[in-house]
């Protein structure tokens, strides 16, 4: 009985390392992108076909394409479900090579007549999937158990991860009716940019001196509550669980 409570114990902690580890590349994935994103993509507003544009491109995307599949990697410690995990991989696998194909900025390999409808739809499956992942990610957060590195890394993992998705939203709407934003900028990675960094803005409580639609407006105040509410709700969740010593002592 002990030798089996010992080994369903390890198996636990090797989880919880595995879950830690994968949160952790998330996060650090998240970081980079946020910050270069910020960092570099006032070119791209300028001549998104300049050399250094075009070497900045290369490095969002790259930077997007490890994040997604991060997120995937990170989905099968939440899910035993194969079809799930399955079909979001291969969407993420389709997603990925056609932005290649079609989004590289020094040598376009296919055409694309209407880039509007290409990009939407390219976003519209993917913002599902990043839904799905902070989905099941909140729901690992709030479960029973205790404070842990998993969930460290996993609150700031959640965080990161609904700006950027709210950046995709707004991309989105933009997107779908440009100019959204209140103001002119060229659909891709340049709007997609503009649309983290307003994101982030709305969540950092900074004024982004833009002046968008309602719609948009109206979705950035919940993202404002959502950030309050969640810095709350996490706080006390952590606090209230025990640390992992003690409950290896008890």
């Amino acid at each position: 009985m002990f030798q089996i409570s010992l080994k369903g114990f390890l198996n636990k902690l090797d989880l919880q390392k595995e879950k830690a580890k994968d949160y952790r590349n998330v996060v650090l994935t998240q970081i980079v992108i946020i910050v270069l994103g910020l960092l570099l993509y006032e070119p791209l507003l300028e001549d998104s076909k300049s050399d250094i544009s075009k070497l900045i491109i290369t490095i969002l995307s790259s930077s997007g394409a490890i994040y997604a599949f991060l997120l995937w990697d990170l989905l099968r410690n939440f899910t035993s479900n194969k079809v799930l995990i399955m079909v979001i991989l291969i969407v993420l696998s389709i997603i990925v090579i056609a932005g290649v194909l079609a989004e590289f900025p020094y040598y376009q390999i296919i055409q694309v007549s209407d880039r509007q409808t290409y990009l939407l739809i390219l976003h519209g499956f993917l913002f599902p999937i990043e839904i799905t992942v902070i989905g099941f990610a909140i729901r690992d957060m709030f479960s029973a158990g205790s404070i842990t590195s998993d969930k460290l890394w996993g609150a700031a993992c959640v965080f990161l991860m609904v700006g950027i998705s709210f950046g995709s939203l707004y991309d989105l709407i933009c997107i779908a009716r440009p100019g959204s934003l209140g103001i002119a900028i060229e659909l891709g990675l340049p709007n997609y940019s503009e649309c983290v960094t307003y994101s982030f803005s709305v969540l950092g409580g900074v004024d982004s001196d833009l002046k968008p639609t309602k719609f948009i407006k109206s979705i950035s105040i919940i993202e404002s509550i959502w950030g309050v509410l969640y810095a709350m709700l996490i706080i006390g969740k952590l606090l209230g669980l025990p640390r992992l010593e003690n409950e290896n002592k008890n």
